[in-house]
């Protein structure tokens, strides 16, 4: 269990002479990192407070397990942190570019290069330029950050499972077409074809489709190979990256640019001069026509928000499962013993309906997709 920040206050008040000595600097006098002391009037807990007797609080549980982070959090043993850290790249006019690894930051308690991880504010978990001794300071401004987080290593991660996977397949049917599908071909060739058949081929129609296949098959592989690593909780796996909002907008977007820079003449008469509608619907004031335009708009957005809403709801209540292990073990260890068995059974049943959830989205996402760039590249009627 982590410690709260008062018993680590009271840690640093007594140990802090001895082992944040002063700053450290280069070779070349430059400073590098600080550690930051806190003043002896911080001080308000009892030294011998004990570690069972800090208080488990679920919110910051669950929320650290489905957040992003500069570093990939593996365990804690007798309260010291164990990660894995990952490449930060920050920007700014006056520094430059400064590329270093997360660890510098000592999980938030240090400063490096002049930067630091702000601990409060509207940047709270992210790095900001340090302007003082304060970690907490709420006007600390934020550089250009294109660091790689856990859920960006997680994207990355993806990507290379998916062209193992598929560079696989395409080798095998170049090299033996007319071979039945055998291995890992045999496991995604049904799922190909169902996305091809089922999905794109109803809702575009025609021979439209096939330029929109190598789009709408890496969105749905995306999709649900990501859904499907968040749910292992083992590194390199268990980013949550179909649960974070940017994640799901960037894949909205994508959606948004397929769909309109394809739209023909007809798709935007729709929009604009909607037929068969009454003329006062459409002047003086243009009602319709600004509904079809905010249509254009909400509904990629309504896809990202299902995408982000589904697979965060699924982590935050697997999660919700475990914490009762440990607040029912804070009021006995009993309890906590007997609702341990009700968690983990209750926690392995909405995992194993994830697994149909990872499926499910990924198949609404693309069907969606499917439907709305149909709607776009139709012929006039």
């Amino acid at each position: 269990m982590k410690l709260s920040l008062n018993l680590f206050r009271a840690l640093l008040f007594v140990l802090g002479p001895a082992l944040f000595a002063g700053q450290q600097s280069d070779a070349a006098g430059n400073q590098d990192s600080y550690d930051i002391s806190p003043a002896p009037f911080q001080l308000d807990v009892e030294i011998d407070l004990a570690v069972d007797k800090v208080p488990f609080e679920p919110g910051d549980f669950i929320f650290d397990h489905i957040g992003d982070a500069y570093d990939w959090h593996l365990f804690d043993i007798d309260g010291k942190h164990y990660s894995v850290p990952l490449p930060v790249i920050v920007y700014t006019r006056e520094k430059g570019l400064n590329i270093f690894l997360s660890s510098k930051f000592d999980h938030g308690q240090a400063t490096y290069r002049g930067f630091r991880i702000a601990l409060a504010g509207p940047n709270e978990g992210k790095i900001v330029v340090a302007t003082g001794d304060d970690l907490s300071d709420p006007y600390a401004t934020r550089p250009i950050d294109l660091s790689i987080t856990k859920n960006v290593f997680g994207m990355f991660f993806a990507a290379f499972i998916m062209l193992a996977i598929f560079l696989t397949i395409g080798k095998s049917y170049r090299r033996d077409p007319l071979n039945p599908p055998k291995g890992i071909q045999s496991l995604f060739e049904p799922l190909i074809i169902f996305v091809i058949d089922d999905i794109v081929k109803p809702a575009i129609g025609g021979n439209k489709h096939e330029r929109f296949l190598p789009y709408l098959l890496t969105l749905f592989f995306f999709i649900w190979i990501n859904n499907m690593l968040g749910l292992i909780p083992i590194f390199p796996m268990g980013a949550n990256v179909t649960g974070n909002i940017s994640v799901t907008l960037g894949l909205a977007l994508t959606s948004f640019l397929a769909i309109n820079l394809s739209g023909n003449k007809h798709y935007w008469q729709h929009i604009f001069n909607t037929p068969h509608v009454p003329v006062f619907l459409k002047l003086p004031i243009p009602i319709m026509p600004i509904i079809e335009l905010v249509g254009v708009f909400t509904k990629p957005f309504v896809l990202a928000i299902r995408l982000f809403a589904n697979i965060t709801a699924g982590h935050i209540i697997t999660m919700g499962f475990f914490t009762l292990i440990f607040i029912f073990g804070q009021v006995s260890p009993a309890f906590g013993y007997g609702g341990s068995v009700l968690a983990v059974g209750f926690g392995i049943f909405i995992t194993f309906l994830e697994l149909l959830v990872a499926l499910i989205q990924a198949y609404v996402f693309t069907l969606l997709t499917s439907l709305f760039i149909g709607a776009a590249v139709e012929d006039g009627h």
